[in-house]
């Protein structure tokens, strides 16, 4: 309704953990000529990928370590902290790799579950492709019930983000979806999947969610390691350089 925020429009960003003294976030709704729905994660897929790239670019420009930089601006936030300092043990965060290849970090919490994630990817020199070598998932959701289920839960929340952020599009035509099928609207393949690690970290907390807290982070991680691995931001997705 008119004068209303729609929620899913601003989820992720009027609820984020980062402790800075102002913040304003406006809504400009638009009605496109397409009809759109909710994606896995809803609100936190977009606003995450927002965010995270921008806090990526704050602690470059202060020189600062964009680990340690998310740790500052966590301070009080426990849980958040815990899990970052996780990813950073399980990842080797801040030990050399060659050439072509760097890492990238991103933290976000949604559906009361905090998640940090660590992308290593390598891109090609002379093609320009990128490929995720790794990814490196820490996870606080209170509690795990079913420790298979769970992992399961994160391993597919990060392809389906890696899906997205290295290759589905639609091309749209005349305000019609042009993209009839898979011949044209590419998906992750099985070669193509990196090796998964995941960490849960049990906090007493109550339950939070599983089916989507793993996504949000997914393509930010993955443009901040590109970033790290050859000095070009992506601000569009899918990754193309």
């Amino acid at each position: 309704m008119e004068g209303e925020v729609d929620p899913a429009a601003v989820e992720g960003l009027v609820n984020m953990d980062y402790d800075i003294p102002t913040v304003r976030v406006r809504y400009v709704p638009f009605e496109g000529p397409l009809p759109v729905g909710f994606w896995r994660s809803v609100g936190s897929s977009h606003n995450a990928f927002t965010v995270e790239c921008f806090i990526d670019e704050l602690a470059h420009a202060l020189d600062q370590d964009p680990l340690e930089f998310r740790l500052k601006l966590l301070e009080g936030e426990k849980r958040a902290q815990r899990v970052i300092e996780a990813v950073a043990q399980d990842s080797g965060w801040g030990s050399p790799l060659p050439k072509g290849r760097g890492r990238g970090i991103a933290y976000h919490c949604s559906f009361g579950t905090y998640v940090a994630e660590v992308a290593e990817v390598s891109i090609d020199e002379r093609t320009k492709v990128v490929k995720v070598d790794r990814v490196f998932c820490a996870v606080d959701c209170g509690r795990v019930i079913h420790p298979n289920i769970a992992q399961a839960q994160v391993e597919g929340s990060v392809l389906m983000g890696l899906s997205a952020a290295l290759k589905e599009s639609l091309k749209i035509t005349k305000n019609k979806v042009a993209t009839a099928n898979f011949d044209s609207y590419d998906l992750l393949r099985i070669h193509e999947a990196p090796e998964i690690h995941v960490r849960f970290i049990e906090s007493g907390a109550p339950l939070g969610g599983l089916g989507e807290p793993g996504v949000p982070l997914v393509a930010p991680a993955v443009t901040n390691a590109v970033f790290s691995a050859c000095g070009v931001r992506v601000r569009n997705l899918p990754i193309k350089l």
